[in-house]
């Protein structure tokens, strides 16, 4: 018998996506037993998931979980299935073509990991990565570039197509509920290198999401960027969470970064309520202060 793979998917209020995905995990030639979807939405999607040809477990939230809280509840859905891998994906994303989770575990069995990933490419631009790999010290989103490197170890993003076996969770936990959106991958794949679990991106296969490439604000040319997400509700948790994790993990290189690129990012756009939010949400995070519930946030 093939491996069982069990899908953990969230949602939010994105019908139209989730129909994309579900479909084409319905065409996926490998072994998915199960999709553990988790939605979290004003407009709930049962009946896409109803009538998706995929083999759904619909799970409604009631609350927003965010991404850290929908994903926990959907890895925990998907490893009581019973099923050996657990494939995580966000609504936004959907394999590339039908041999994705296929290649995946081939690559896992070739490489006796326990955690691959694939590349992630932007919707209507297969040649190009929405998210950048950092190669001979530049940053890429050229995926031919990124492929011809092969098999890239010990990095990815996380969670889009993360394959992982189910007995990981076991050994470094689930997702942060605490930090809800911005931060939970990060500290996912902390935990991972903490514990001695190899892992790393299979370049040949790749999922579609949206593209990042506005966040990316470069500080010293290619030496040198920050990331500065679009919206104020993702700024602040990103920065928060990226605090918080710098502290909690004594990351002294990300704070050194953080510490020179933010501020001159903010100098050089000259935007000083943009300065003040960063330090007030980043300090908060560093002295594990204002987690809660959106609400308490005006958000």
């Amino acid at each position: 018998m093939p491996d069982s793979v069990a899908v953990a998917a969230v949602t939010f209020d994105r019908p139209d996506d989730v129909k994309t995905l579900l479909e084409a995990l319905a065409a996926q030639s490998g072994n998915i037993t199960s999709v553990a979807l988790v939605d979290s939405g004003k407009n709930p999607v049962s009946d896409i998931a109803e009538n998706s040809p995929a083999p759904v477990n619909y799970i409604r939230s009631n609350t927003n979980l965010g991404g850290a809280g929908g994903f926990s509840l959907a890895i925990l859905s998907a490893m009581a299935s019973g099923a050996e891998w657990i494939w995580i994906m966000d609504d936004d994303a959907h394999p590339e073509d039908p041999e994705c989770v296929a290649t995946l575990l081939a690559a896992a069995k070739d490489r006796q990991l326990d955690v691959v990933l694939p590349l992630v490419v932007a919707p209507g631009a297969p040649d190009t990565l929405s998210f950048h790999f950092r190669l001979d010290g530049k940053l890429t989103h050229d995926r031919a570039q990124v492929a011809a490197r092969g098999f890239l170890p010990n990095v990815g993003h996380f969670f889009n197509g993360a394959l992982i076996r189910a007995d990981v969770f076991y050994r470094v936990g689930l997702p942060d509920l605490r930090l809800f959106i911005r931060g939970d991958e990060t500290d996912f794949m902390i935990r991972l290198r903490r514990a001695g679990i190899s892992f790393g991106t299979v370049t040949t296969v790749a999922l579609t999401h949206p593209a990042a490439w506005a966040e990316v604000q470069p500080v010293l040319g290619d030496r040198m960027h920050v990331l500065v997400p679009e919206t104020p509700f993702k700024q602040f948790y990103f920065y928060r969470n990226r605090g918080f994790l710098t502290r909690r993990y004594g990351r002294v290189k990300s704070f050194v970064a953080d510490a020179a690129g933010y501020p001159l990012h903010f100098a050089r756009t000259r935007d000083p309520r943009g300065f003040a939010n960063w330090l007030r949400a980043y300090a908060a995070g560093m002295g594990g202060r204002r987690f809660g519930p959106p609400s308490d946030f005006g958000f």
